[in-house]
């Protein structure tokens, strides 16, 4: 995920999705997830205090800033270039079960209070973001 003044998402050129400040997180679904590690998930990025306060701080989180996210879907998060000339995605959930996983994600956040936007599962999407500091955080729920 990184920290944003502000970010969209289009579709063959209709924007779907667009936030001001907040985050901007890319969504990957692997192949073990279940709905415990998009909760933990969805949790941890509602509280994350990632955001700074008024000493410049990286001390306060989404939900008390009142910071927005754009979820986008992003199986090539989970390429694996070890081996080869070409990534691997093998670790990368079936479709049908990263959809069903990324909807709910969507509605979790929703539930704790954080106003999200989210691109086209599947889609062939632009992504647009201004950077803010830059901050970029990875999160995975199995470590």
């Amino acid at each position: 995920m990184q920290r944003v003044a502000a970010a969209s998402v289009a579709v063959g050129g209709e924007v779907v999705g667009s936030i001001g400040r907040g985050l901007l997180v890319f969504l990957a679904v692997g192949c073990d997830d279940r709905e415990a590690d998009l909760e933990w998930m969805a949790d941890k990025i509602a509280h994350l205090r990632c955001f700074e306060d008024e000493q410049g701080k990286m001390n306060r989180s989404l939900l008390e800033t009142g910071g927005e996210v754009l979820c986008v879907s992003q199986f090539t998060l989970y390429g694996d270039c070890r081996r080869g000339r070409r990534p691997s995605f093998e670790a990368a959930a079936p479709p049908d079960l990263a959809r069903e996983l990324y909807r709910k994600f969507v509605d979790r956040m929703r539930e704790k209070g954080v106003k999200i936007e989210a691109g086209r599962f599947g889609s062939r999407m632009r992504v647009s973001c201004e950077n803010d500091g830059p901050v970029t955080l990875i999160l995975d729920s199995r470590d």
